[in-house]
């Protein structure tokens, strides 16, 4: 929880301690964040490597799994052991693709989205929390910091996951 007593980002904003201050509060804030979800996740039996693997999958259903696998960078080994337990647990379905058969899209069973669901109403309060002791221009601000850190590259990537489907 951010305190009033916070200090404010020095006019020097650039040092190398408030760098240093802004990867702690981004290392810690993401780690603090998804903890949050770990004894959810463990009652399941998933890991974090499969909630991020649903979160996104609910973003943007009927998703490749060669574009799952630029969101989350990992190797295609390591998704396909989630996938696979995903599929096994009934909370992800595979179709083939409708102009290439060798394709496969992966989309959310009725249960997977109840489970994902859920995690997302758990990570969603903590985040609204945060944001709202922040205030809009703050979460502005944050959002502008963020995209500075991605790769103009994969800019279009994260966009993507705003258009409705």
């Amino acid at each position: 929880m951010v305190s009033p007593s916070s200090p404010a980002a020095s006019p020097l904003f650039l040092r190398e301690d408030e760098v240093r201050r802004g990867i702690e509060l981004l290392h810690f804030g993401q780690a603090h964040l998804i903890a949050t979800l770990d004894d959810q996740l463990a009652a399941l039996g998933l890991g974090r490597a499969h909630h991020r693997a649903l979160y996104f999958i609910a973003r943007q259903p009927d998703l490749s799994i060669t574009t799952l696998l630029r969101l989350l960078a990992i190797t295609k080994q390591s998704l396909g052991r989630v996938l696979d337990e995903l599929i096994e647990k009934g909370l992800v379905e595979a179709q083939p693709g409708t102009r290439d058969r060798r394709q496969k899209l992966l989309r959310l069973t009725a249960e997977g989205r109840a489970v994902e669901g859920a995690l997302f109403a758990t990570i969603r309060e903590r985040m609204a929390s945060a944001y709202a002791q922040a205030g809009q221009g703050s979460v502005t601000g944050f959002w502008r910091v963020l995209e500075g850190l991605v790769d103009p590259q994969d800019r279009g990537m994260i966009a993507a996951l705003q258009i409705p489907r």
